[in-house]
């Protein structure tokens, strides 16, 4: 699930997934971190979920994916929208 947030000069996106699925350590890549894993891994809310929020441009559109252990790659299906095998952010 994504969140977005609006703020004066930038978008906050938090992006959210259930604490177990997939199992692991999940970090999100995409062309804003030059797809790096490890740079924003999702860290465990107080609602039993798990999230990372990431400041981007606003009006602008990305790339992105998941990435879990075991080298397990996904989409976010709330994205909406999709680039070939990765997500499509618009903020």
């Amino acid at each position: 699930m994504l969140e977005r947030t609006l703020r004066k000069d930038r978008t906050e996106v938090t992006f959210i997934l259930p604490a177990d699925i997939p199992p692991g350590p999940v970090s999100v890549v995409g062309d804003f971190n030059d797809w790096q894993p490890g740079g924003h891994t999702l860290k465990a809310r107080t609602d039993g979920k798990r999230a990372v929020t990431v400041a981007l441009p606003m009006e602008s559109v990305h790339s992105f994916r998941y990435l879990a252990a075991g080298g397990y790659w996904f989409n976010d299906e709330s994205a909406g929208d999709h680039e070939g095998p990765n997500s499509l952010l618009h903020t």
